[in-house]
């Protein structure tokens, strides 16, 4: 049950310092597979998210997730690897601090900034609703066309061997759509949806680079 009015003046509040913030970060043209039109469609998507739970979240889990959405990659500023997850958890609360929010009022932003890239998806349950909803915010914008180029745009930052680079991004766009299955496979619209659009990218890889 998405909570309209609260996302609006949640946005009207934060959204603009945000793209503002992110932008006097994170470079333009660099990394564009993970720029700020990637922050919005994750937002986008988590919007989308919040219509499938049966209640309503309050303004203030809104204000975290926004944050988190925001700036959950704009680490890739300061290392495109594993440990840029650690590096957005240091320019959030840098981001915090500008604005007089308290850090300790906000670790489980942190917290899921910090977490958001574990795609082995090795802890059982996770129970954090903020880190869920961004995880799978976050997946959902590597499918589709989409999700063809920001795959192999950071595939081939970080090196891979193009001789597996298809392997790879089917493999961790698997687990990235057994996650979002897992966790809202209950509700057949959105899943069909989205199953769409991951096998738009599975279809490409396989046909394409195999």
């Amino acid at each position: 049950m998405i909570n309209t009015s609260g996302i609006i003046s949640t946005e009207e509040k934060y959204k603009l310092i945000l793209e503002n913030f992110f932008n006097s970060h994170f470079d333009k043209d660099f990394l564009v597979s993970h720029g700020l039109d990637h922050h919005r469609r994750v937002w986008n998507n988590a919007k989308e998210l919040l219509q499938y739970f049966k209640y309503q979240f309050d303004q203030l889990f809104l204000q975290k997730l926004l944050i988190a959405c925001y700036l959950h990659d704009i680490g890739m500023s300061v290392d495109t690897g594993i440990k840029h997850g650690q590096h957005s958890r240091e320019l959030c609360i840098l981001f915090l601090k500008e604005h007089h929010l308290e850090e300790t009022d906000y670790k489980d932003v942190l917290s899921a900034i910090e977490n958001h890239d574990n795609k082995d998806y090795d802890n059982s349950i996770v129970t954090d609703q903020l880190q869920t909803i961004l995880s799978v915010a976050d997946d959902l914008d590597a499918f589709g066309e989409t999700g063809i180029s920001r795959y192999l745009e950071i595939y081939l930052e970080r090196g891979i061997d193009k001789q597996l680079i298809a392997t790879a991004i089917r493999e961790n766009a698997r687990k990235r759509f057994d996650n979002f299955e897992m966790t809202f496979g209950n509700n057949p619209e959105l899943l069909k949806k989205h199953r769409e659009r991951y096998l738009v990218l599975d279809n490409y890889f396989k046909n394409n680079y195999l």
